[in-house]
């Protein structure tokens, strides 16, 4: 075997390696780019009959932190929060949202997840709802998406 062809196989073989030691560990990211997030009166438990919509971006880094925003339309919002429920049902407040701009509810500074938490977002388990005066309970909802 030539030198060249030699070398070639020995890199080959110590990158295939490092793949195979640093890809398992890859499973236990979370996304980190951000996770777009729709809001709609369908998507609430029951579902309400509403022209209001929202989307924005809700970020959980690996080290569960959350950051973004959402931003609505057609609601006269009183609240928004990130709720711990699986998609069909209605769950616990998990982390209220702040109202940042006339139709932006964010996320607060240094917010992060516990590990329980987190468990619940990786099982697509979290989502985001806004609620108004006429809809106490939440006019529109979208589910987080890991």
């Amino acid at each position: 075997m030539s030198a060249l062809k030699q070398v070639t196989r020995q890199v080959l073989w110590v990158v295939l390696s490092a793949v195979a030691i640093l890809l398992p560990g890859c499973s236990d990211l979370t996304l980190s780019n951000g996770d777009e997030v729709m809001l709609s009166g369908q998507q609430e438990v029951p579902p309400v009959t509403t022209s209001a919509s929202g989307n924005g971006t809700i970020t959980v880094g690996p080290d569960k932190s959350v950051s973004g925003s959402i931003t609505t339309t057609g609601v006269a919002a009183t609240a928004a929060h990130i709720h711990d429920g699986a998609p069909g049902r209605n769950g616990p407040v998990m982390m209220p949202l702040v109202r940042t701009s006339e139709n932006v509810w964010s996320v607060p500074a240094g917010a992060r997840l516990t590990d329980v938490q987190h468990e619940s977002y990786r099982a697509g388990n979290l989502y985001v709802n806004v609620h108004s005066a006429a809809h106490k309970g939440g006019e529109i909802r979208g589910q987080l998406r890991p």
